[in-house]
């Protein structure tokens, strides 16, 4: 596909969409991927990153190396996920601690809107889609209610936290930053992107890249073998996903963090009890702004 400057541009702001959703713990940046209509091209840009292409590298064939990891494609979309966590890690976390009605209640209109959109794709209900739907709803929602654990920090659990979170992160519904909290370190690698920790963040990175390059052969193959059936899995992750998007929350239980600031870290939904006009106007912002980009993205293909 032939792209210019702007096209490159817009692909490195769907990459700052994809970040930012990537911080917020319920929300996946594979989400956005879908509704901006890059999933498919961002699968199987990843999934060339294999032995044939690295020996291009090694060998010294950078230009066929480049073409054939789709690297213009590549690269856009992680510059603009890199700028997005690390301008907006800050902001997100502020927003989350002191805004969170309206944080959650934006996303659970994105995240509806998206199950509604990636759910159209299927071309037929049948006794596969339909258990697969509801396997997806079932995993998504036990995820979304498991207690986060008590890990270790050693730079070798962090790899694994890295390879596990990644291949959440591109499943549309299941959220790599909700896996990390599930996994007791969704704020100390905050903390890392926050304060530069390079050892941390390179490890991390390190893990992140083993797994996303494994996991995106296995998404490949079933997207384009078992096309329904993984898109109806992947509806049912993101249906699943609104229990813990929901905007109205009780704090179960707090931990504090190294600055010695008290954060939520078990909560449990409740009917609405504030801001409910505001939270609704932002859930129908989020659910048109998810339309608009379906709608942006189908006229592009064209």
């Amino acid at each position: 596909m032939e792209r210019g400057l702007k096209d490159y541009a817009l692909l490195m702001l769907k990459g700052v969409g994809m970040g930012a959703a990537d911080v917020v713990p319920g929300v996946s940046g594979g989400t956005i991927a879908f509704i901006v209509g890059i999933y498919d091209e961002l699968i199987d840009s990843i999934k060339s990153i294999n032995g044939k292409s690295l020996k291009l590298f090694f060998t010294g064939k950078w230009g066929a190396f480049w073409k054939a990891i789709n690297g213009n494609f590549l690269i856009s979309i992680v510059a603009g996920i890199a700028v997005s966590v690390f301008s907006l890690a800050k902001v997100i976390t502020w927003l989350l601690t002191d805004h969170p009605v309206m944080v959650w209640a934006f996303f659970f209109g994105l995240v509806l809107a998206s199950t509604w959109f990636v759910g159209k794709d299927i071309k037929e209900w049948n006794k596969k889609t339909i258990p697969a739907f509801i396997i997806g709803v079932a995993v998504a929602y036990y995820i979304t209610v498991a207690t986060p654990a008590e890990t270790p920090s050693n730079l070798f659990f962090i790899f694994l936290c890295g390879a596990i979170a990644i291949c959440a992160m591109i499943l549309p519904g299941i959220s790599g930053s909700f896996i990390l909290v599930l996994l007791g370190k969704y704020f100390y690698i905050m903390e890392a992107v926050k304060t530069f920790d390079i050892a941390t963040l390179l490890v991390f990175l390190a893990g992140a890249c083993i797994g996303i390059t494994t996991f995106s052969r296995v998404l490949s193959y079933a997207l384009k073998n078992f096309r329904n059936i993984t898109l109806a899995v992947l509806t049912g992750f993101m249906l699943g996903s609104l229990n813990k998007v929901w905007p109205w929350k009780e704090t179960l239980e707090t931990f504090t963090d190294s600055h010695g600031v008290v954060k939520p870290l078990v909560e449990a939904n409740i009917l609405p009890n504030q801001y409910i006009v505001e939270a609704v106007v932002l859930m129908i912002v989020g659910f048109f702004l998810v339309y608009f980009l379906e709608k942006l993205s189908t006229r592009s293909a064209k």
